[in-house]
């Protein structure tokens, strides 16, 4: 998906400025413990499914309007895996941001994975043996959502 019209608006008065944005970051599991990822169409790594919230939307809501729109999965949100503040990032556009990231566990309930809009290159479900590369931020929220146990984390 494009940029949501409320962040361009923003951007007309702030520029490139630091903006903070509210994510959600959803670790898709099925019924065989395949993890979904999709492919990113900015820099073509493997990513977990993940995106802004929209004004005043509930962390849950957010992540399964984005794991519909960038996959064609139903998720439903399980539980929260932790909260994190991002560093400030650049884009490739310029614009900085601050993320502050909400990690769910999510199941897989209805759907076929495909690549649902221009933010993805690829979509599938992989095999936990046979992940591909993901940075050491997902590679954590992925480790934490896979134990059910686990308590939620949050960065102090």
């Amino acid at each position: 998906m494009a940029t949501p019209d409320f962040i361009l608006e923003l951007r007309k008065h702030l520029g490139h400025a630091p903006l903070p944005l509210p994510s959600v970051t959803a670790v898709v599991f099925d019924d065989r413990g395949r993890v979904l990822l999709n492919q990113r169409s900015d820099d073509r790594r493997w990513s977990l499914l993940s995106g802004v919230l929209d004004p005043g939307e509930q962390p849950a809501a957010g992540a399964i309007r984005e794991v519909w729109e960038e996959t064609a999965v139903e998720v439903a949100v399980e539980r929260i895996v932790g909260v994190e503040a991002l560093p400030l990032r650049t884009l490739q556009n310029g614009d900085q941001v601050y993320w502050f990231e909400v990690v769910l566990a999510c199941r897989a309930i209805g759907g076929q994975a495909r690549v649902n809009d221009d933010e993805s290159l690829d979509v599938r479900w992989f095999e936990p043996a046979t992940l591909p590369e993901l940075n050491e931020r997902q590679t954590r929220y992925l480790k934490q959502a896979g134990d059910a146990s686990a308590a939620p984390f949050f960065v102090s």
